[in-house]
């Protein structure tokens, strides 16, 4: 269900996103989300059209609990965005990918023209 999205763990979360050296986009997801199975198509679409610029990334919150506590998530979905090991921007509850994207743009550059 996951898509071409890689998914990050708790172990794995400071390395996968908080060091990154570009944005990531964490989808903080649970398998019985109805919402969050809605957007999975969007992001997967959203990283691979900006992939250059930004990482998606998906994390299981049944699955990975600290993470999701260490940063407050309390409704799913919802996506942080991460750069220098901060969280730069929240978005939660599903929205269609024209939205996304837009709340993305400071992230993307110039590439949301085509968006």
């Amino acid at each position: 269900m996951a898509g071409d999205l890689k998914n990050v763990t708790d172990a794995s979360f400071e390395e996968d996103v908080l060091k990154s050296d570009k944005p990531v986009l964490v989808d903080f997801w649970a398998a019985w989300c109805g919402p969050c199975r809605q957007i999975a198509p969007s992001l997967v679409a959203i990283a691979q059209e900006h992939g250059d610029q930004i990482e998606v990334v998906k994390l299981n919150i049944d699955e990975n609990p600290a993470t999701a506590a260490k940063y407050g998530v309390m409704s799913i979905p919802t996506l942080n965005v991460y750069q220098g090991g901060e969280v730069a921007k929240t978005i939660v509850g599903a929205k269609p990918k024209a939205a996304i994207v837009r709340d993305l743009e400071p992230f993307l550059g110039d590439a949301t023209a085509k968006a």
